[in-house]
C-alpha cells in the first residue's frame, strides 16, 4: 500500500528555465562589472582633472604674481600695497615687497612710488630688509620719490618701513606709531602643578630651553631676553630717526618711542607724518600723476588654494602659542 504521507518529489527545472537563470546571472554580472569600470574611469578622470588644474596653476603662477593693470599715460605713479602682518611667507613679506619696489624703480615711466600701508607690523628682520632696500633704491634713483600712505593702520614694523620713505601721509583718523618691540608667550607652571603633570626637558646647554613656558621663569634668563628686546628697540629707534631726521619731534616728546599710537591728526605735529591724505590724493597732488599702476606682487591662485586647505594652520598656531622671536608691535 502506498504511503499517503510521503513528501512530494520536487520537479526538476526545465532546460529552458535553467538557461534563463544563467542568462540573467550573466546580465547582472555584466552590469556590476560595467558599474565598476565606470567608477574606476570616473576616479581616473577626476584625478586627471585635478592634476591638470595644479599644472595650470603652477604654469601661470609667475604671470599672475606680476600681473598689473595697463597704464594709458606716458607716466604714472606706482602703487605697492603693504597689507597685513609683515612676515616671511605672508603677502607683506620682504621678498614680495622688495620685488615690487625693484620693478617699480626699474620702470622708466614711474614718476613716483606710493606705499599704501595697512599693517600692524611684524618681523623686525623683514621690516629692516624692506627699509634698507627703499633707502638703497632711493640712492640709485634720486629722481624717483617714495611716499608712504597709511590708511587704517601703520604701526610698529609698518611704520619702520614707512620711515624710509621721502614723505609719510595718513588719514586724520589713521593709527600711526607703536615704535616698540614685543615678544609674548604663556606660562603653564601653575596649571601643571594642579594637574600633577611633570615637565621633562632634556637639553645640552645650560640655557637651551630658556623661557620654556612649562618651567618657572629664571631671573637671569628674563634679564637676558629683555636685553635682546632692548637692542632690537634701539635699532628700530635709530632707523626711524635716520629716516625722519629733524622732522621728528622726539626731543620734545620722548614718548614717541614708548610703543604708543596716535591718530593721523595727532601724528602730524609730532613729526611722525608729513601731511594728511590718501593714495589717490598723493598721486594726484604730490607726485603729479594721478594714474596709479599696481606693482604689488599678488599672491598666486595656487598659494590661495593651499592656504584654504590649511597649509598654514600649524604655523599660525605656533605664533599664537608664543613660539616666535621678537615682533615689532
Amino acid at each position: 500500500m502506498v504511503d499517503q504521507w510521503k513528501a512530494p518529489v520536487e520537479a526538476e527545472p526545465a532546460a529552458g528555465d535553467d538557461k534563463s537563470w544563467k542568462l540573467l546571472e550573466k546580465t547582472l554580472l555584466a552590469g556590476i562589472q560595467e558599474q565598476r569600470r565606470a567608477r574606476r574611469w570616473g576616479i581616473f578622470f577626476k584625478l586627471l582633472s585635478f592634476l591638470l588644474l595644479v599644472a595650470v596653476l603652477l604654469t601661470f603662477t609667475p604671470l599672475m604674481e606680476m600681473e598689473r593693470n595697463v597704464a594709458s599715460g606716458t607716466h604714472y605713479s606706482a602703487l605697492i600695497d603693504v597689507r597685513g602682518v609683515i612676515a616671511d611667507k605672508e603677502q607683506a613679506s620682504a621678498d614680495n615687497l622688495v620685488t615690487s619696489l625693484q620693478a617699480a624703480f626699474d620702470d622708466p615711466k614711474v614718476k613716483g612710488v606710493v606705499l599704501r600701508i595697512n599693517s600692524p607690523g611684524g618681523s623686525p628682520v623683514q621690516s629692516g630688509y624692506v627699509y634698507d632696500e627703499i633707502r638703497r633704491l632711493r640712492g640709485l634713483h634720486p629722481e624717483t620719490k617714495v611716499y608712504a600712505v597709511i590708511s587704517d593702520l601703520g604701526a610698529s614694523g609698518a611704520y619702520y618701513i614707512a620711515s624710509a620713505a621721502d614723505e609719510i601721509y595718513a588719514d586724520k583718523a589713521s593709527l600711526v606709531g607703536s615704535i616698540g618691540v614685543t615678544a609674548a608667550g604663556f606660562g603653564f607652571v601653575g596649571a601643571m602643578e594642579k594637574l600633577g603633570v611633570q615637565r621633562r626637558a632634556y637639553t645640552s646647554g645650560e640655557h637651551k630651553a630658556f623661557l620654556d613656558p612649562f618651567e618657572p621663569e629664571k631671573p637671569d634668563e628674563t634679564k637676558f631676553w629683555q636685553g635682546v628686546l632692548n637692542i632690537t628697540h634701539e635699532q628700530f629707534i635709530a632707523s626711524v630717526k635716520q629716516g625722519r631726521g629733524d622732522r621728528l619731534k622726539d626731543k620734545e616728546h620722548p614718548e614717541l618711542f614708548s610703543g604708543l599710537v596716535w591718530t593721523g591728526q595727532q601724528a602730524l605735529p609730532l613729526g611722525l607724518i608729513d601731511g594728511l591724505g590718501n593714495a589717490s590724493s598723493v598721486a594726484r597732488d604730490v607726485i603729479g600723476e594721478k594714474e596709479l599702476v599696481d606693482f604689488t606682487v599678488q599672491e598666486s591662485a595656487f598659494d590661495r588654494f593651499s592656504k584654504k586647505l590649511g597649509a598654514s594652520v600649524a604655523e599660525h598656531i605656533a605664533l599664537w602659542m608664543g613660539f616666535q622671536g621678537p615682533t615689532l608691535r
